[in-house]
Formats: C-alpha cells, structure tokens, sequence
C-alpha cells in the first residue's frame, strides 16, 4: 500500500523541482542576448535642452557608437507626456550610420519636479560637473516613491525603444544624484546629513538591488553598464549574478594628467581592468583633451593629451586583454587634429579577446 505522507512529499520534491528549473530557465534567458557585444570607440554627447542634438560624430568613421547623457527632467517634464524627439533623432542617426546607442539618463538631482512630490528629499549641492555647486533637492536614494515613478518611467523606455536594432546598452541608474555612478554628495556636512536621513549601506545596496532586476526585466535585448565610482563590491556581484552576460562594469574618469581624485581615478580604473575578459568592460575619458589638455596629460597639446589618456585606458590587465568600449568626449571626437589619434585608437579593438562567462570576484 501506497504511503500517502510519502506521496505528499514526493510531490513537494517534483514541484520544487519544476520551479527551481522553471527559475533557472528563466535566469538564463534573462542573462543572454542576441545582440553584438558593445566594443570600439563611443562618442559621448550630452543633451543641451535648448539644441538639437549635434549628430556630426555619427559621420566619423572611427566611432563605433554613441552614449548620450539625458536628463529625465528634460524628457520628461510633465508627468506622462515624455518628449522622445531627442531619443527618436539619436537613434534615427545612429540606425543609418549603422552605430550603436548607449543610452545613459540621469534621475536623482535632474528629477522632474512632478516625480518628487510625496517623495522624502533634502537639499544639496551638485558635487561636479555642469552645474557644480547648485543647490538642487536630491530624492533619498531608497525612498520607495521615488524609485517606482523611476522604473514607470523606464517602461515607457522599454516600450519605445527596446527593440530597436541600434540600441544596445544602456546605463543602470537611480540611486544616483548627478551622473550614473553611484556617487553622492560627500563633504562633511553632506555626511552629517545622510546620517540624520537615516543612511545605511544596507538601504543603498538594497535600492541598488532593485534597480538592477527592473533593468533587467524591462531591457532584455540590452546589455546594461555600472558606472564603478564608489560602487560596493556587493552591487558588482549582484549585477553579475542578475545579468550575466549582458553586464558591462565601467568607470568614467580617465584622464593621464594631473587631476582632482587622481588616485582615486586610477583605483576605479584598476578595478574595471581587473575584470577585463571575465565581464565587458569600458572606460570614459574625464573630459575633453580639447578643453583641458594639461589635465588629460600634455599641457598646450590636446592631441598628444588625447594619445596619453588613451593608453592609459586600453592598458592591457595581467591576462593580457583590455577594455571592451572606450567614450570619448565628443569635442575630441569632431576635432580634424584628433582624427589620426582616433584612427589608432580604433584599430586597438581588432585584438580584443572575446569576454568568457562572468564570475564574481573574490
């Protein structure tokens, strides 16, 4: 006579067995993706709300594709009405020059006002880039409103544009303030500030957590990139474990000459090449070697500035491989002198050995 506890449990095991098959099924699936690996040289472009995009670097034959940097604020300024011109004339430009996107869109401090109201924020001043020193109101990083109109917003992304065929990566964001790295605003008092927020390393990582299983859902045909910055070695693993192979780890302040956060600049740069030939890995120049070439590594030089930088950046890891991407401020990408700097720079690409399955660093 049949056993019925013994049938029960033989069930449990049957049905357990289908889902965590079911599931890996389904983690596979999500980790994988048909299109080309992201690779050679990206012009990065930001968005001037009040210019149409300067589409010029789509004509230069040393670029591989294109990573704009867009506010949410300047998509979308009322909430459900998002302007796609900018999106639709980039990829429009990018899909008859036969390049790649790189879709890199900035919440946290260019969060439009209508996505902040209900959510907890506080005030503080943007840290860097354009617009240092405003005051702005920053969202709480894990503040649950806040991350869900975010997400809203990135299903209307999907929708538009995720089967595009030139858009192939685009940047994990959210828990962010000024860029898509993971920095916030940390002076002293910005610090005394977070503290009495009520900041943890735990909520952070957390927010990152659920950021990374929405890219994932929502960007299936993508690969999707980690700006390092400060970046915990936790989110990095998680990134790894939830994407696969569609992750890209990268860091965004290359630059040969002296420079604020120097020594920090080359510990995130260090970090990224570690994982060159185990994930996709890029670099972003700190800026443009037209604009501030004592900086990028030759005073009064921008070409041999740009050069410098750029063997920084495709220095090969102790495996031998490099980089699998490099951004390049889009100033040096349309300047006639840097042309026989970019031409170099593009050939290094033919070498780079295939990215094998991820692993997560110990």
């Amino acid at each position: 006579m049949v056993n019925p506890k013994r049938l029960a449990s033989l069930a449990l095991v049957l049905l357990l067995t289908h889902l965590s098959i079911a599931a890996a099924v389904q983690n596979e699936q999500s980790s994988t993706t048909s299109a080309p690996v992201p690779s050679g040289l990206v012009v990065v472009m930001a968005n001037k709300p009040q210019s149409p995009l300067d589409l010029r670097p789509f004509d230069n034959p040393y670029i591989s594709g294109a990573a704009l940097q867009i506010h949410w604020s300047d998509i979308e300024p009322v909430e459900g009405k998002p302007d796609w011109s900018k999106l639709d004339a980039l990829f429009a430009a990018a899909q008859t020059s036969k390049k790649w996107v790189h879709l890199v869109i900035f919440p946290g401090f260019f969060t439009p006002s209508w996505a902040l109201q209900g959510v907890k924020t506080e005030q503080f001043a943007i840290q860097y880039g354009p617009g240092h020193g405003t005051v702005l109101p920053l969202p709480m990083p894990w503040d649950e409103l806040y991350l869900s109109r975010w997400f809203a917003f990135l299903s209307l992304v999907s929708a538009r544009y995720g089967n595009a065929p030139a858009f192939r990566m685009i940047a994990a964001d959210g828990p962010t303030s000024v860029s898509e790295e993971g920095t916030l605003p940390n002076s002293r008092s910005d610090l005394t500030k977070w503290q009495a927020l009520g900041y943890t390393s735990s909520k952070l990582i957390g927010a990152w957590q659920k950021v990374l299983r929405v890219y994932s859902n929502d960007f299936p045909n993508q690969y999707v990139s980690l700006a390092a910055g400060p970046t915990r070695q936790a989110i990095v693993d998680d990134a790894i474990a939830v994407l696969g192979r569609r992750f890209a780890l990268q860091s965004n302040d290359v630059h040969a000459g002296p420079g604020p956060n120097g020594s920090n600049s080359e510990q995130e740069d260090e970090f990224v090449l570690g994982y060159n030939g185990r994930v996709i890995t890029g670099l972003e120049m700190r800026g443009a070697a037209a604009g501030a070439s004592r900086v990028m590594g030759a005073q009064g030089d921008p070409p041999q500035a740009l050069r410098k930088s750029i063997d920084i950046a495709m220095k090969p890891n102790a495996n031998g491989q490099h980089i699998t991407y490099l951004e390049i401020s889009k100033p040096d990408v349309i300047a006639q002198e840097m042309q026989s700097v970019l031409r170099d720079a593009a050939s290094l690409f033919g070498t780079s050995a295939p990215v094998r399955e991820p692993t997560t660093q110990k």
